[in-house]
Formats: C-alpha cells, sequence, structure tokens
C-alpha cells in the first residue's frame, strides 16, 4: 500500500491525545464557525479566529509577519514547537493556517487527521477551558512566498499547457450558478471560472469520517482530471481557504513538487474589470 508523501505532516487523534501534555506541543483549533471552539476543544489547545487572527484586518492579505509573530509568541508556541492544527468542515481553516506557516517557514507544524470531526465522533475528552500560556518570544525565520500565486501569475500562465488550474469550489459555483456558499459574505460581481481550470471540488479529498482519502484515491482524482506532478498546479477557490485544503493535498500527500495556492481567488477574479470568464460545467 502506498503512503503519502509525506507522512510526517498527518497526526491521528489517538497521537494528539497521547501527545497533548508535551511540553514542546501545542494545538491549535481553526474552525469555519468561530464559535465553535468555545463549546468545547481539545484541552490545552488554543484557539484561533481565522476572520480576526490570521489575516490582515486593513487590507486584503494573509497575516502580517509581526502579526504571526505576536499570534505564535501569545500562544505559547517557539520556533522549535510541534504545532498540530486542527478544525471543523474536515480542517478547511486548519490547512489555510498551515499554508501560511509554512510560508513563514515554521518547521514542524501537523494537521491532525479528521479533525474535530473525528475528534467528537470517538468520543474523545473536550473542554471550555482556556489555557493558560507563557509566552515564547516567536521570531519568524523566513518569509518565502514560492507557495502563494498572484494574479497576473495566473494571467501569465493560464493558457500554458504546464499549468494546470483547479478550482476547488462547488459544481454550482464553478458553473455560475452561485456566486458563494450559502451564509459566506464575501462574493464577486461575475460568476463562472477561469478558462480552462479543472473542477475538482475540495471535498472529494476527504472520507465520510474527515481523514483524507488514501495516496491511490487521490492520486486517481487529481490524475483524472489532467493534473499531474509534471505539471505547475495553481489551486484557487473564493478567497483562498478550500484552495489551500487541495494545496496541502497535492503538495504534501501527493508530494507535487511546484503547487501554488492563488488566495485571491474568484473574490478577485470576478470583480476584474475585462478579467476573461467561462460559465457552465
Amino acid at each position: 500500500m502506498q503512503s503519502y508523501s509525506n507522512p510526517e505532516v498527518l497526526v491521528s487523534t489517538e497521537w494528539v491525545d497521547l501527545h497533548r501534555s508535551d511540553p514542546n506541543v501545542v494545538i491549535a483549533e481553526v474552525d469555519v464557525d468561530t464559535s465553535a471552539y468555545s463549546e468545547g476543544h481539545i484541552p490545552g489547545a488554543v484557539g484561533w479566529n481565522w476572520q480576526t487572527q490570521l489575516c490582515d484586518v486593513v487590507r486584503r492579505d494573509i497575516i502580517s509577519q509581526s502579526d504571526l509573530e505576536r499570534l505564535m509568541s501569545n500562544s505559547g508556541i517557539g520556533n522549535t514547537t510541534t504545532l498540530i492544527l486542527y478544525g471543523d468542515n474536515n480542517n478547511w481553516f486548519a490547512a489555510w493556517a498551515f499554508w501560511q506557516l509554512k510560508m513563514y517557514s515554521h518547521k514542524d507544524v501537523r494537521i491532525m487527521n479528521g479533525g474535530r470531526k473525528r475528534w467528537l465522533a470517538e468520543g474523545r475528552e473536550v473542554t471550555r477551558e482556556l489555557p493558560a500560556r507563557t509566552k515564547s518570544g516567536y521570531k519568524v525565520l523566513k518569509y518565502d512566498q514560492m507557495f502563494r500565486a498572484f494574479r497576473r501569475q495566473v494571467e501569465d500562465e493560464m493558457k500554458s499547457p504546464q499549468t494546470a488550474l483547479v478550482d476547488v469550489r462547488s459544481g454550482d459555483e464553478y458553473s455560475g450558478t452561485l456566486l458563494a456558499p450559502p451564509g459566506l459574505p464575501e462574493t464577486c460581481q461575475r460568476g463562472g471560472h477561469i478558462p480552462g481550470a479543472k473542477n475538482i471540488p475540495w471535498g472529494l479529498a476527504c472520507n465520510e469520517d474527515g481523514t483524507f482519502k488514501s495516496p491511490q484515491e487521490l492520486e486517481a482524482i487529481y490524475a483524472g482530471k489532467g493534473v499531474t506532478s509534471d505539471k505547475s498546479v495553481i489551486a484557487y477557490c473564493r478567497i483562498g481557504e478550500r484552495s489551500s485544503h487541495t494545496w496541502f493535498v497535492l503538495k504534501y500527500l501527493l508530494g507535487y513538487p511546484n503547487v501554488r495556492n492563488y488566495d485571491g481567488s474568484w473574490t478577485e477574479w470576478g470583480n476584474l474589470v475585462g478579467a476573461p470568464v467561462e460559465r457552465g460545467a
């Protein structure tokens, strides 16, 4: 049985339960539903709000270096800390946090396979108690944008046979009949998709229990749409969070060498004057 290309980036719920009290392990929960953490979380886990703590709240951008250093320090995370991320909705925003942390070069960051859904389904302990963390004085060692695609790069590469664009949104968003998932406000002026993009919804990478599918199943999903390891892959969604999940799958679980996340995604592209748009399945 083939294993993931980088199996060290995943840990099981059992592993987390055994190591949640280790002094060099910090667990962070990142949820789509920002109220979920307060309803009960893994004992000792810190909670990160994606809307206020993992982005620039003034301009549209990822978290700044100074804000990341403050967040990590306040969470008791040092440069050598093993950081475990998990969340609701099959680790949707946990993957988004993972993507940003890898650009800020945190070495040991992992995702709990199955996320909040699997932890609760197994009846494991949860608490509402907030952990007391000692500030660490965290410092970013290097910032590298190699995992990020910008609009100009997408425009330059979209027609290249060596580039595969992956639209990870739902089929209705891809076709243009829906502008955004229900209840999520970030939207666009026009619906549709970037010309040539293949529609491979992000959720196809997960099993019913929230865990990731096997390498064989994942490879079949993406290779079946022409998204192969010999190509430069750019994933996008609506604001870049679902596509970071697909980026994680392709980059770390399947080991594709050149994968980037276009976090401008459809809220940028669908608002551009004169940008090429395709509609339909």
